[in-house]
């Protein structure tokens, strides 16, 4: 049975997983999925098919989680929340425009994080409400 309690230790667990689907697709490294599929000799390897599908599920995991708990307005408050504080940085000149890797590191740690808080949202919105969210069934 899963257990019913949500802690900062859960929510850092998705929001690890959550990393290693972004990163493994892409990331500026030269190390993911992406690169991977770019640099092969052969395109329909099965290996590489194989990572794709998998990576897919991932995907297919986080952003149906997201899009369910946090819904379309919900998902662009966060993004336009984590775009305000790119802003800041940009304009406060703690990181600079010309700097293309680690802006493409720090939007993709954003997307990891607004796909976390997706799959959590649940759990947080019952730890600061009290109120249960719960799933249509379909009745037979």
């Amino acid at each position: 049975m899963a257990e019913r309690g949500f802690s900062f230790a859960g929510f850092m667990i998705r929001w690890t997983l959550a990393l290693f689907l972004v990163f493994s697709t892409y990331n500026p490294s030269g190390y993911s999925w992406y690169h991977w599929l770019a640099g092969a000799e052969q395109k329909l390897d099965p290996l590489i098919a194989l990572a794709g599908l998998l990576l897919l599920i991932g995907w297919v995991i986080y952003v149906r989680a997201t899009a369910r708990s946090l819904g379309m307005l919900g998902t662009l408050l966060a993004l336009a929340l984590f775009g305000t504080i790119v802003w800041a940085l940009l304009h406060y000149q703690l990181i600079a425009l010309s700097n293309t890797s680690l802006l493409t590191y720090i939007v993709l740690v954003i997307l990891s994080a607004v796909m976390a808080t997706g799959i959590s949202w649940s759990h947080i919105r019952r730890r600061m409400t009290g109120q249960l969210d719960v799933d249509d069934l379909d009745q037979d």
